[in-house]
């Protein structure tokens, strides 16, 4: 999909020399796949404390069946 952004230049040329990236077009996608990824744990880690789990399930046993 072709699209025109006006990008910082600043911000493309720093992207690019810390991710060692050689083009534009790949600098802009792994920023993009970073940026999805580090929300979608925000999302995970805001699931800790809520899940409910039965104090007397044995997880050691589990894992000696095979």
């Amino acid at each position: 999909m072709a699209t025109n952004l006006a990008l910082d230049p600043k911000l493309i040329i720093e992207a690019q020399k810390i991710g060692g990236f050689k083009t534009k077009k790949e600098t802009v996608n792994t920023a993009l796949l970073e940026y999805i990824q580090r929300h979608k744990q925000l999302e995970i880690i805001e699931l800790f404390g809520s899940i409910k789990y039965d104090p007397e399930y044995n997880y050691k046993e589990g894992r000696n069946r095979r």
